[in-house]
């Protein structure tokens, strides 16, 4: 199950991130899904609550999940969202974004104002 990993990375770098600012807790964390990961963000939410639900850091932080579409770029110079045949040439064209999984954002309770 990739959900598990992926989910298990978002808390592994949010924690680091928070212990290493000195946060008492984590509070949202923004996540890109690119379309073309395969990945179900829903899935990964639901682990990412099981894995933090001990974790005094991390219990009740929110995840949102983004899902970002895919980009594909032609030899042609087409640029869009097509991702199985360029719709200038007929060509295939190459994916250049859309499968990445990326924490954008992590908001952390410092205690400071």
């Amino acid at each position: 199950m990739h959900e598990y990993g992926i989910a298990y990375d978002i808390y592994a770098t949010a924690r680091r991130t928070a212990l290493d600012h000195n946060a008492s807790r984590v509070m949202k964390i923004t996540v890109n899904f690119g379309k073309m990961a395969m990945i179900n963000p829903e899935q990964v939410s639901f682990l990412f609550e099981t894995l933090t639900a001990d974790d005094p850091v991390m219990n009740g932080a929110e995840i949102v999940c983004e899902t970002i579409p895919p980009r594909t770029a032609c030899v042609c110079g087409y640029e869009g969202e097509e991702i199985y045949v360029c719709p200038d040439c007929g060509k295939l064209p190459v994916l250049i974004a859309g499968k990445e999984i990326v924490v954008k954002n992590i908001e952390i309770d410092t205690g400071e104002e």
